[in-house]
Parts: C-alpha cells; structure tokens; sequence
C-alpha cells in the first residue's frame, strides 16, 4: 500500500502569536525534518499543509508574510504537494483526497503542529475516509490551553486516537 506523509501546519505563524511561548516542542521541525527524509527514501509521497485565512488580517492571513513553512523544515522538492487549507483539517477545503486518490495513497503519516486541533482532526477525517492512519506524537507540537498543559494535551489525543482512528506512534519507531 502506498503511503504518504502529511505535515500539516508547521508554519511560522504560529512562531507569530503570544501562545508560541508555551509550545510543548519549539523545535517541531527536527522529528519532521527525520520523517521527511524517512518518507522520501521510502518513496513516500510528501504532502505540505499550510494553514491560511485570507483577509482575516492576523498572522494566518497570508498578506502578512507568516503563511510559510518555517525555514528549519527541509524544502519541499519535486513531487511534493504543497497544499493550503481554511478548514481545520486538511480535507474539506483542499483536493487532498482527491490527489491522494490519483497517487494511489492508502496510509497516512501524520505531524505537525496543534496535537489536538489540525493534526488530529486531519487523523480522524483520514480515519473517516478509509485511510490508514499513523498519528506520530512526537512529531506533533500544541501549547497549553484550557489550564492543561502541552503534554496533558497530547496524552488525551494519544487516547481518543488509539485504535479508534490511528496507530500512535513515535519517530524512532518510523525512521
């Protein structure tokens, strides 16, 4: 079955907001950067989301220059998908299913940032649609929200995902 892995949201707007203070992993791009060479020496398709909100004004408003991969990542090369979304997942605003569809992609990798918001919603969309789904946690970075902490935050993602929507695992168990 062939696979893709989908980075989703690791873009310097979220280096723009007051919460990047309290980020769980501030160096996110490492554990992706090891997937991202994993993947393509696998032959894995690379898929690139960036989160945008056109005239909206704020750092996810792409006239504000922070809508871009943050410059620690690997660059996207040929072959790659470099996809914009509005929605919180990387489906119901993107052709994402339809690409992965014309790739013939039945496994999906998925990391990035915001443990519990993008990235787990995009794991359980993936789930939804009959993908195979692989949630990597240390590959995914979120801040503290509601009085919980970064960690707290992604051990509740960890249980909800588990054998429900995604296999959890880590970097070291991929690469």
């Amino acid at each position: 079955m062939k696979r893709a892995l989908v980075v989703i949201d690791v873009q310097e707007s979220f280096r723009a907001r007051p919460e990047w203070d309290t980020i769980g992993n501030p160096k996110i791009f490492d554990p992706v950067n090891r997937l991202v060479r994993a993947a393509r020496s696998n032959g894995d398709l690379v898929v690139w989301v960036l989160h945008a909100e056109r005239g909206s004004g704020g750092v996810f408003d792409p006239e504000n220059g922070f809508v871009r991969l943050m410059p620690e990542l690997d660059r996207p090369a040929p072959g790659d998908l470099l996809i914009e979304k509005s929605s919180h997942n990387a489906f119901t605003t993107t052709n994402l299913q339809q690409k992965l569809t014309e790739a013939g992609v039945g496994e999906l990798v998925v990391c990035g940032i915001r443990t519990e918001q993008c990235v787990e919603t995009t794991a359980r969309l993936a789930g939804d649609l009959g993908y195979q789904v692989v949630f990597v946690t240390d590959a995914t970075t979120t801040e503290g929200v509601g009085g919980f902490s970064p960690e707290e935050i992604t051990a509740r993602t960890e249980a909800v995902l588990r054998d429900r929507f995604a296999r959890i695992a880590t970097v070291s168990e991929l690469v």
